[in-house]
């Protein structure tokens, strides 16, 4: 065997066991993490006060299911604070008519955000007006499922808990692959992320179902400590880990399961999900930033070998490496979500190939510096 065909060998197959091999140990993590998870009590019996912290810019249209599934709530120690951030539609409308009557919600209203991610930036107002032990953080296009607050706080209970991530799923509100992908890629990255939080190693967060401890953020500074990031939920989660005593940890139960509503076009999906990636790739947070690039260019190395495959065909290592996690992940996600996920067999297969040349695309467009946009304001890939 010649040296070259040697060094070769090394790399395609190096590449698999350790792609594979980074899966595995997710895999663990994640498991873990449900085990955790399944072993939740409820509050006892003194509840602490949550503060339910909403921003929303120009939801009108996709507010109600919201405003519907929190009047549900059955939990006494809680106020909603909603946080307007410019709208200039009917939203502030919908909003009162839904607070009429209530002595447990106030409204910030902002009349110019001048953060260099706005979110960000309005949740901070949002937590300043807070008087809650815990914060507890959704969006106005989300529908909550009953007993959601007593639920996350349950999974407070454990002191040495600074914040827990809850699942998020997207709603299939239409038939064709594009709102069944949605729904499929966001179930994917909450098992990345739930996986991550298992190993110690947690650096992302869905910012419209986590909980925070008051004391947990004021030891890491405050919110004003978080760097600005396109994805602040991932910043906060990941100085979480790195500058306080507390651990963070994610949730699996049906009864902490929020649905959000889908995107309406490709071009509306590609500005989300590239916003994510970006938070991802280029975190302020070194070990997160090293550990999701490190993901995103295997995965994009095994999607781009397959059109050297006619020409290269030992290369067929590293695309079956990533079909392999792909299966991985899929049958994680379907234990996690079986009920509150679309059906259709053909449809998960064709995931298996469309999920890594879709994170390929994404990563590509990152490195390019595309920029992306919440609510209409421009954000750049680093904030």
């Amino acid at each position: 065997m010649t040296l070259p065909l040697f060094l070769f060998n090394i790399f395609r197959f190096g590449f698999a066991a350790a792609f594979t091999g980074l899966h595995a140990v997710l895999m663990a993590g994640f498991i873990r993490e449900r085990l955790r998870d399944s072993r939740a009590a409820p509050p006892g019996a003194v509840l602490p006060r949550v503060s339910v912290i909403v921003p929303f810019r120009n939801e009108e249209r996709r507010m109600e299911g919201l405003l519907g599934s929190l009047g549900s709530q059955d939990y006494p120690a809680a106020e909603y604070i909603f946080i307007n951030d410019r709208s200039d539609d009917q939203g502030p409308a919908v909003l009162a008519g839904f607070m009429a009557g209530r002595k447990d919600c106030r409204v910030i209203t902002l009349t110019e955000n001048p953060g260099q991610n706005p979110k960000q930036y309005a949740i901070s107002r949002g937590i300043e007006a807070a008087a809650g032990d815990l914060f507890l953080f959704t969006d106005a296009d989300c529908e909550v499922p009953p007993g959601w607050i007593s639920a996350m706080t349950g999974r407070m209970a454990d002191k040495s808990a600074g914040a827990v991530i809850g699942p998020v799923f997207k709603k299939d509100e239409k038939k064709g692959f594009f709102y069944f992908y949605q729904c499929i890629d966001h179930a994917i990255r909450y098992f990345y992320l739930a996986a991550s939080t298992g190993i110690g190693a947690a650096g992302g967060g869905f910012g419209n179902n986590l909980i925070l401890r008051r004391e947990c953020l004021d030891f890491i500074g405050g919110y004003g400590s978080i760097p600005v990031s396109p994805t602040e939920d991932a910043a906060l989660i990941a100085r979480i880990r790195s500058f306080s005593k507390f651990r963070v940890h994610s949730a699996a139960g049906r009864d902490t399961h929020v649905f959000t509503r889908p995107e309406k076009t490709w071009a509306a999906f590609v500005n989300q999900t590239l916003r994510w990636n970006n938070g991802g790739l280029f975190s302020p947070d070194l070990r997160t930033r090293l550990g999701f690039t490190c993901l995103m260019v295997s995965i994009s190395m095994g999607i781009t070998a397959i059109p050297f495959l006619p020409f290269f065909p030992g290369l067929w290592p590293l695309p079956a490496a990533v079909l392999f996690a792909m299966i991985m992940n899929t049958l994680a996600v379907f234990s996690l979500g079986k009920d509150s996920l679309p059906v259709g067999v053909f449809r998960y297969i064709f995931q298996l190939f469309f999920t890594p040349a879709w994170m390929t695309m994404l990563t590509i467009l990152g490195f390019l510096g595309i920029k992306t946009d919440w609510k209409g304001s421009s954000m750049s890939r680093r904030g």
